[in-house]
Protein backbone atom coordinates (compact mmCIF):
# COMPACT_ATOMS: atom_id res chain seq x y z
CA UNK A 1 0.00 0.00 0.00
CA UNK A 2 1.04 3.61 -0.51
CA UNK A 3 1.17 5.46 2.81
CA UNK A 4 1.41 9.22 3.09
CA UNK A 5 2.77 10.59 6.37
CA UNK A 6 2.19 14.21 7.33
CA UNK A 7 5.02 15.37 9.60
CA UNK A 8 8.71 14.50 9.64
CA UNK A 9 9.49 14.57 13.34
CA UNK A 10 10.76 11.50 15.19
CA UNK A 11 7.22 10.12 15.30
CA UNK A 12 6.65 10.44 11.54
CA UNK A 13 10.12 9.20 10.63
CA UNK A 14 9.82 6.14 12.87
CA UNK A 15 6.36 5.37 11.51
CA UNK A 16 7.78 5.57 7.98
CA UNK A 17 10.65 3.26 8.90
CA UNK A 18 8.36 0.60 10.34
CA UNK A 19 6.12 0.71 7.25
CA UNK A 20 8.92 0.45 4.69
CA UNK A 21 10.42 -2.39 6.71
CA UNK A 22 7.08 -4.19 6.22
CA UNK A 23 7.30 -3.72 2.46
CA UNK A 24 4.98 -0.73 2.18
CA UNK A 25 5.49 2.29 -0.07
CA UNK A 26 5.86 5.56 1.88
CA UNK A 27 5.77 9.26 1.00
CA UNK A 28 6.53 11.65 3.86
CA UNK A 29 5.73 15.38 3.87
CA UNK A 30 7.52 17.80 6.22
CA UNK A 31 6.68 21.50 6.24
CA UNK A 32 9.95 22.70 7.84
CA UNK A 33 13.21 23.09 5.91
CA UNK A 34 14.68 20.13 7.82
CA UNK A 35 13.46 16.88 9.37
CA UNK A 36 13.29 16.29 13.11
CA UNK A 37 10.42 18.42 14.40
CA UNK A 38 11.01 19.07 18.10
CA UNK A 39 14.19 16.97 17.83
CA UNK A 40 15.71 19.15 15.10
CA UNK A 41 19.15 20.62 15.72
CA UNK A 42 20.31 24.17 15.08
CA UNK A 43 23.33 26.45 15.18
CA UNK A 44 24.11 28.58 18.23
CA UNK A 45 27.27 30.56 17.49
CA UNK A 46 29.71 27.80 16.48
CA UNK A 47 27.82 25.08 18.42
CA UNK A 48 25.35 22.73 16.70
CA UNK A 49 22.98 21.03 19.17
CA UNK A 50 19.27 20.47 19.78
CA UNK A 51 16.80 23.32 19.31
CA UNK A 52 14.93 22.00 22.37
CA UNK A 53 16.37 19.96 25.23
CA UNK A 54 16.25 16.15 25.20
CA UNK A 55 17.52 13.53 27.60
CA UNK A 56 17.44 9.73 27.89
CA UNK A 57 16.26 8.05 31.08
CA UNK A 58 17.27 4.52 32.00
CA UNK A 59 13.75 3.23 31.38
CA UNK A 60 13.48 4.67 27.85
CA UNK A 61 13.53 1.22 26.27
CA UNK A 62 11.95 2.17 22.92
CA UNK A 63 14.37 5.06 22.34
CA UNK A 64 17.39 2.94 23.27
CA UNK A 65 16.21 0.05 21.07
CA UNK A 66 15.84 2.39 18.07
CA UNK A 67 19.32 3.82 18.65
CA UNK A 68 20.69 0.27 18.76
CA UNK A 69 18.84 -0.67 15.57
CA UNK A 70 20.35 2.34 13.80
CA UNK A 71 23.87 1.56 15.03
CA UNK A 72 24.04 4.51 17.43
CA UNK A 73 24.35 2.73 20.78
CA UNK A 74 28.06 3.49 20.99
CA UNK A 75 27.25 7.21 20.84
CA UNK A 76 25.09 7.11 23.99
CA UNK A 77 26.83 8.50 27.06
CA UNK A 78 25.54 8.24 30.64
CA UNK A 79 26.30 10.71 33.41
CA UNK A 80 25.37 11.25 37.03
CA UNK A 81 23.46 14.52 37.27
CA UNK A 82 22.00 16.79 39.91
CA UNK A 83 18.77 18.72 40.42
CA UNK A 84 18.37 22.16 42.01
CA UNK A 85 15.38 24.08 43.31
CA UNK A 86 15.09 27.88 43.29
CA UNK A 87 12.70 29.01 46.02
CA UNK A 88 12.77 32.71 45.16
CA UNK A 89 15.66 33.42 47.50
CA UNK A 90 18.42 30.99 46.66
CA UNK A 91 19.27 27.87 44.70
CA UNK A 92 19.00 24.72 46.79
CA UNK A 93 20.06 21.14 45.95
CA UNK A 94 17.28 18.60 45.55
CA UNK A 95 19.04 15.27 45.11
CA UNK A 96 19.02 13.22 48.30
CA UNK A 97 16.74 12.66 51.27
CA UNK A 98 18.79 15.12 53.30
CA UNK A 99 18.16 17.82 50.68
CA UNK A 100 14.41 17.39 51.05
CA UNK A 101 14.76 17.60 54.82
CA UNK A 102 16.57 20.93 54.45
CA UNK A 103 13.89 22.59 52.31
CA UNK A 104 12.72 25.66 54.26
CA UNK A 105 9.38 25.76 52.44
CA UNK A 106 8.24 22.48 54.04
CA UNK A 107 7.91 21.22 57.58
CA UNK A 108 9.28 17.84 58.66
CA UNK A 109 5.92 16.07 58.34
CA UNK A 110 5.42 17.60 54.89
CA UNK A 111 8.83 16.35 53.78
CA UNK A 112 8.11 12.83 55.00
CA UNK A 113 4.79 12.86 53.15
CA UNK A 114 6.51 14.07 49.96
CA UNK A 115 9.05 11.24 50.20
CA UNK A 116 6.26 8.71 50.68
CA UNK A 117 4.42 10.17 47.66
CA UNK A 118 7.48 9.74 45.42
CA UNK A 119 7.95 6.12 46.48
CA UNK A 120 4.24 5.39 46.04
CA UNK A 121 4.07 6.95 42.57
CA UNK A 122 7.25 5.20 41.40
CA UNK A 123 5.67 1.83 42.18
CA UNK A 124 2.36 2.36 40.39
CA UNK A 125 1.83 0.13 37.37
CA UNK A 126 -1.68 1.18 36.29
CA UNK A 127 -2.33 4.91 36.16
CA UNK A 128 -5.83 4.66 34.67
CA UNK A 129 -7.63 5.28 38.00
CA UNK A 130 -5.72 8.56 38.37
CA UNK A 131 -7.12 9.94 35.09
CA UNK A 132 -10.27 11.10 36.88
CA UNK A 133 -8.43 13.13 39.55
CA UNK A 134 -6.46 16.35 39.29
CA UNK A 135 -2.79 16.29 40.20
CA UNK A 136 -3.53 18.98 42.78
CA UNK A 137 -6.17 16.90 44.55
CA UNK A 138 -4.10 13.71 44.46
CA UNK A 139 -0.86 15.30 45.58
CA UNK A 140 -2.57 17.38 48.27
CA UNK A 141 -4.15 14.21 49.61
CA UNK A 142 -0.79 12.43 49.73
CA UNK A 143 1.65 15.24 50.47
CA UNK A 144 -0.56 17.85 52.15
CA UNK A 145 -1.42 21.39 51.07
CA UNK A 146 2.06 22.68 51.91
CA UNK A 147 3.64 19.86 49.92
CA UNK A 148 1.54 20.86 46.89
CA UNK A 149 2.21 24.61 47.15
CA UNK A 150 5.83 24.36 48.26
CA UNK A 151 7.08 21.62 45.96
CA UNK A 152 4.71 19.82 43.60
CA UNK A 153 3.04 22.81 41.98
CA UNK A 154 6.38 24.44 41.05
CA UNK A 155 7.68 21.14 39.69
CA UNK A 156 4.52 20.57 37.63
CA UNK A 157 4.65 24.17 36.45
CA UNK A 158 8.08 23.37 35.04
CA UNK A 159 6.40 20.86 32.72
CA UNK A 160 3.04 22.48 31.99
CA UNK A 161 3.31 26.18 32.79
CA UNK A 162 -0.13 27.68 33.57
CA UNK A 163 -1.81 24.36 32.76
CA UNK A 164 -0.29 22.81 35.88
CA UNK A 165 -3.50 23.35 37.84
CA UNK A 166 -5.64 21.33 35.40
CA UNK A 167 -3.26 18.39 34.93
CA UNK A 168 -4.44 14.92 35.86
CA UNK A 169 -2.87 12.86 38.62
CA UNK A 170 -1.95 10.25 35.99
CA UNK A 171 0.35 12.73 34.26
CA UNK A 172 2.37 13.73 37.32
CA UNK A 173 2.60 10.09 38.40
CA UNK A 174 4.09 9.24 34.99
CA UNK A 175 6.63 12.07 35.37
CA UNK A 176 7.63 10.84 38.83
CA UNK A 177 8.01 7.27 37.54
CA UNK A 178 10.28 8.35 34.66
CA UNK A 179 12.55 10.59 36.71
CA UNK A 180 12.63 8.33 39.74
CA UNK A 181 13.58 5.56 37.31
CA UNK A 182 16.60 7.68 36.33
CA UNK A 183 17.97 7.23 39.84
CA UNK A 184 20.24 4.23 40.25
CA UNK A 185 22.02 2.35 42.99
CA UNK A 186 21.26 2.15 46.69
CA UNK A 187 21.77 5.89 47.04
CA UNK A 188 19.34 6.51 44.16
CA UNK A 189 21.66 8.93 42.38
CA UNK A 190 20.24 10.59 39.30
CA UNK A 191 21.62 9.33 36.00
CA UNK A 192 20.66 10.45 32.49
CA UNK A 193 21.95 9.75 29.01
CA UNK A 194 22.48 11.71 25.82
CA UNK A 195 23.62 11.00 22.29
CA UNK A 196 26.89 12.59 21.22
CA UNK A 197 25.80 15.36 18.89
CA UNK A 198 22.32 15.65 20.42
CA UNK A 199 19.28 14.28 18.60
CA UNK A 200 20.65 15.08 15.14
CA UNK A 201 22.40 11.69 14.66
CA UNK A 202 19.09 9.89 15.35
CA UNK A 203 17.19 12.03 12.84
CA UNK A 204 19.95 11.73 10.23
CA UNK A 205 20.11 7.93 10.63
CA UNK A 206 16.33 7.62 10.23
CA UNK A 207 16.39 9.75 7.07
CA UNK A 208 19.33 7.77 5.66
CA UNK A 209 17.62 4.44 6.36
CA UNK A 210 14.39 5.65 4.74
CA UNK A 211 16.15 6.91 1.62
CA UNK A 212 18.00 3.61 1.28
CA UNK A 213 14.68 1.76 1.54
CA UNK A 214 13.15 3.81 -1.28
CA UNK A 215 10.84 6.09 0.71
CA UNK A 216 9.95 9.42 -0.92
CA UNK A 217 10.77 12.29 1.45
CA UNK A 218 9.50 15.82 0.86
CA UNK A 219 11.11 18.48 3.06
CA UNK A 220 10.08 22.13 3.07
CA UNK A 221 6.79 20.99 1.59
CA UNK A 222 3.84 21.85 3.86
CA UNK A 223 0.57 20.02 3.30
CA UNK A 224 -2.28 22.42 2.56
CA UNK A 225 -5.22 20.03 2.14
CA UNK A 226 -6.29 16.42 2.59
CA UNK A 227 -9.42 15.02 0.99
CA UNK A 228 -10.93 11.62 0.11
CA UNK A 229 -10.37 10.48 -3.44
CA UNK A 230 -13.55 9.42 -5.30
CA UNK A 231 -11.81 6.21 -6.32
CA UNK A 232 -10.63 5.41 -2.78
CA UNK A 233 -7.68 6.56 -0.75
CA UNK A 234 -6.71 10.11 0.24
CA UNK A 235 -5.33 12.97 -1.83
CA UNK A 236 -2.54 15.14 -0.41
CA UNK A 237 -2.02 18.70 -1.61
CA UNK A 238 1.47 19.88 -0.71
CA UNK A 239 3.92 22.56 -1.77
CA UNK A 240 5.63 20.34 -4.35
CA UNK A 241 2.42 19.08 -5.95
CA UNK A 242 -0.30 16.52 -5.32
CA UNK A 243 -0.10 12.87 -4.26
CA UNK A 244 -2.63 10.07 -4.06
CA UNK A 245 -2.17 7.63 -1.18
CA UNK A 246 -4.06 4.55 -0.07
CA UNK A 247 -3.70 5.71 3.52
CA UNK A 248 -2.55 8.96 5.10
CA UNK A 249 -1.20 9.17 8.66
CA UNK A 250 -1.40 12.65 10.16
CA UNK A 251 1.16 13.19 12.94
CA UNK A 252 0.34 16.91 13.15
CA UNK A 253 -1.56 18.41 16.13
CA UNK A 254 -5.32 17.79 16.11
CA UNK A 255 -6.41 21.42 15.45
CA UNK A 256 -4.16 21.50 12.38
CA UNK A 257 -5.58 18.23 11.09
CA UNK A 258 -9.13 19.58 11.45
CA UNK A 259 -8.12 22.56 9.31
CA UNK A 260 -6.39 20.40 6.69
CA UNK A 261 -9.31 18.05 6.04
CA UNK A 262 -12.65 19.83 5.49
CA UNK A 263 -14.33 16.49 4.72
CA UNK A 264 -14.07 15.25 8.30
CA UNK A 265 -17.49 14.80 9.94
CA UNK A 266 -18.43 18.04 11.72
CA UNK A 267 -18.60 16.47 15.19
CA UNK A 268 -15.21 14.82 14.76
CA UNK A 269 -13.60 18.01 13.48
CA UNK A 270 -14.96 19.88 16.50
CA UNK A 271 -13.53 17.26 18.88
CA UNK A 272 -10.14 17.59 17.21
CA UNK A 273 -10.25 21.39 17.47
CA UNK A 274 -11.41 21.35 21.09
CA UNK A 275 -8.48 19.32 22.41
CA UNK A 276 -6.38 21.70 24.49
CA UNK A 277 -2.72 22.01 23.45
CA UNK A 278 0.17 23.97 24.85
CA UNK A 279 3.30 25.30 23.27
CA UNK A 280 6.75 26.43 24.28
CA UNK A 281 8.99 29.45 23.94
CA UNK A 282 12.53 28.34 24.75
CA UNK A 283 15.77 30.31 24.91
CA UNK A 284 19.09 28.60 24.19
CA UNK A 285 22.03 30.35 25.83
CA UNK A 286 25.75 29.84 25.41
CA UNK A 287 27.61 31.15 28.46
CA UNK A 288 31.21 31.43 29.60
CA UNK A 289 30.28 30.15 33.07
CA UNK A 290 28.12 27.44 34.62
CA UNK A 291 24.79 28.35 36.19
CA UNK A 292 24.08 25.97 39.04
CA UNK A 293 25.92 22.84 38.03
CA UNK A 294 22.69 20.82 37.95
CA UNK A 295 21.06 19.39 34.84
CA UNK A 296 17.66 20.71 35.94
CA UNK A 297 16.76 23.59 38.25
CA UNK A 298 13.08 23.97 39.12
CA UNK A 299 11.71 27.40 39.98
CA UNK A 300 9.02 28.52 42.43
CA UNK A 301 9.39 32.26 41.84
CA UNK A 302 6.59 33.44 39.51
CA UNK A 303 8.62 36.56 38.74
CA UNK A 304 11.08 34.46 36.73
CA UNK A 305 9.68 34.30 33.16
CA UNK A 306 10.69 30.68 32.49
CA UNK A 307 9.79 27.53 34.33
CA UNK A 308 13.07 25.60 34.52
CA UNK A 309 16.77 25.95 33.85
CA UNK A 310 18.16 23.04 31.85
CA UNK A 311 21.95 23.10 31.94
CA UNK A 312 22.85 20.71 29.14
CA UNK A 313 26.58 21.19 29.65
CA UNK A 314 26.26 19.71 33.14
CA UNK A 315 25.14 16.49 31.44
CA UNK A 316 27.14 16.50 28.20
CA UNK A 317 30.18 18.33 29.57
CA UNK A 318 31.37 21.82 28.67
CA UNK A 319 34.19 20.43 26.50
CA UNK A 320 31.58 19.52 23.86
CA UNK A 321 30.72 23.20 23.64
CA UNK A 322 34.25 24.54 23.40
CA UNK A 323 34.64 24.96 27.16
CA UNK A 324 31.42 26.95 27.33
CA UNK A 325 28.07 26.13 28.89
CA UNK A 326 24.80 25.45 27.06
CA UNK A 327 21.55 26.16 28.89
CA UNK A 328 17.87 26.07 27.95
CA UNK A 329 15.22 28.31 29.51
CA UNK A 330 11.77 26.90 28.61
CA UNK A 331 8.46 28.66 29.10
CA UNK A 332 5.35 26.53 28.52
CA UNK A 333 2.32 28.48 27.32
CA UNK A 334 -1.20 28.14 25.91
CA UNK A 335 -1.19 28.14 22.11
CA UNK A 336 -2.72 31.63 21.95
CA UNK A 337 -0.24 33.26 24.37
CA UNK A 338 1.06 36.71 23.41
CA UNK A 339 4.67 35.55 23.89
CA UNK A 340 4.52 33.76 20.56
CA UNK A 341 4.24 37.17 18.88
CA UNK A 342 6.92 38.98 20.91
CA UNK A 343 10.26 39.71 19.28
CA UNK A 344 13.25 37.50 19.97
CA UNK A 345 15.11 40.49 21.46
CA UNK A 346 12.28 41.28 23.88
CA UNK A 347 12.00 37.68 25.01
CA UNK A 348 15.75 37.26 25.40
CA UNK A 349 15.99 40.44 27.47
CA UNK A 350 13.29 39.21 29.85
CA UNK A 351 14.80 35.74 30.09
CA UNK A 352 18.30 37.02 30.85
CA UNK A 353 16.91 39.45 33.44
CA UNK A 354 15.08 36.53 35.07
CA UNK A 355 18.26 34.49 35.03
CA UNK A 356 20.05 37.31 36.83
CA UNK A 357 17.39 37.15 39.51
CA UNK A 358 18.44 33.56 40.14
CA UNK A 359 22.16 34.27 39.66
CA UNK A 360 22.82 37.89 40.79
CA UNK A 361 26.49 37.64 39.86
CA UNK A 362 25.68 36.85 36.21
CA UNK A 363 26.75 39.65 33.86
CA UNK A 364 25.20 40.24 30.45
CA UNK A 365 28.53 39.89 28.70
CA UNK A 366 28.80 36.34 30.06
CA UNK A 367 25.94 35.38 27.75
CA UNK A 368 27.99 34.78 24.62
CA UNK A 369 25.11 33.85 22.30
CA UNK A 370 21.37 33.23 22.44
CA UNK A 371 18.52 32.09 20.22
CA UNK A 372 14.75 31.79 20.75
CA UNK A 373 12.76 28.77 19.60
CA UNK A 374 8.96 28.67 19.43
CA UNK A 375 6.44 25.87 18.92
CA UNK A 376 2.72 26.51 19.41
CA UNK A 377 1.66 22.86 19.59
CA UNK A 378 3.96 20.69 21.68
CA UNK A 379 1.73 18.71 24.01
CA UNK A 380 -1.97 17.98 24.34
CA UNK A 381 -2.63 19.10 27.92
CA UNK A 382 -3.02 15.94 30.06
CA UNK A 383 -6.03 17.26 31.95
CA UNK A 384 -8.57 15.18 33.84
CA UNK A 385 -10.36 12.78 31.51
CA UNK A 386 -7.78 13.20 28.75
CA UNK A 387 -7.83 9.47 27.99
CA UNK A 388 -11.52 9.73 27.09
CA UNK A 389 -10.81 12.56 24.64
CA UNK A 390 -7.87 10.94 22.90
CA UNK A 391 -8.74 10.76 19.18
CA UNK A 392 -9.20 7.33 17.67
CA UNK A 393 -6.57 6.37 15.13
CA UNK A 394 -9.13 5.90 12.34
CA UNK A 395 -11.08 9.01 11.32
CA UNK A 396 -14.42 9.48 9.60
CA UNK A 397 -12.58 9.85 6.28
CA UNK A 398 -11.79 6.42 4.90
CA UNK A 399 -8.02 5.96 4.71
CA UNK A 400 -7.14 8.94 6.95
CA UNK A 401 -5.60 8.14 10.33
CA UNK A 402 -4.44 10.18 13.33
CA UNK A 403 -1.12 9.26 14.95
CA UNK A 404 0.07 12.15 17.10
CA UNK A 405 1.30 13.00 20.57
CA UNK A 406 -2.22 13.56 21.92
CA UNK A 407 -2.46 9.75 21.95
CA UNK A 408 0.42 9.46 24.41
CA UNK A 409 -1.18 8.77 27.78
CA UNK A 410 0.32 7.71 31.10
CA UNK A 411 3.63 9.17 29.99
CA UNK A 412 5.63 12.36 29.91
CA UNK A 413 6.23 13.48 26.33
CA UNK A 414 9.73 12.42 25.23
CA UNK A 415 11.49 10.91 22.23
CA UNK A 416 10.95 7.54 23.88
CA UNK A 417 7.18 8.06 23.96
CA UNK A 418 7.14 9.13 20.30
CA UNK A 419 9.05 6.02 19.25
CA UNK A 420 6.82 3.80 21.37
CA UNK A 421 3.69 5.33 19.82
CA UNK A 422 5.11 4.91 16.31
CA UNK A 423 5.95 1.25 16.89
CA UNK A 424 2.51 0.45 18.31
CA UNK A 425 0.60 2.42 15.67
CA UNK A 426 2.51 0.88 12.75
CA UNK A 427 1.77 -2.60 14.11
CA UNK A 428 -1.96 -1.79 14.33
CA UNK A 429 -2.06 -0.36 10.81
CA UNK A 430 -0.26 -3.32 9.29
CA UNK A 431 -2.69 -5.67 11.03
CA UNK A 432 -5.53 -3.94 9.14
CA UNK A 433 -4.11 -4.88 5.73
Amino acid sequence: MHYGIVGGGVLGLTLALRLVQAGQRVSLFEAAPAFGGLAEGWQLADVYWDRYYHVIAGGDAAHLALLAELGLSDRVQWRRTRTNFFDGQMLRPLNHAIDYLRLPTLGLLDKLRVAATIIHASRLTDLTPLEAQTAQDWLTQLSGARGWDGLWRPLLRGKLGPNADVASAAYIASVIRRFYGAREGAAKKECFGFVEGGSTPLVAALVERLCAAGATLHVGSPVSKLWPSPGGGVCVEHAAGRAHCDRVLATCPTPLLAALCPDLPAAEAERLRSLRWQGIVCASLLLDRPLGGAYMSYITDDRVPFTTVIEMSSLAGSARFGGRHLAYLPRYLPTDAADFERSDEDLADGFITGLQRMFPDLRREQVLAWRIARARHVLAVPEVGHRDRVPAMATGVDGLFVVNSSQIVDAALSINDSVRLADASAARLLALI
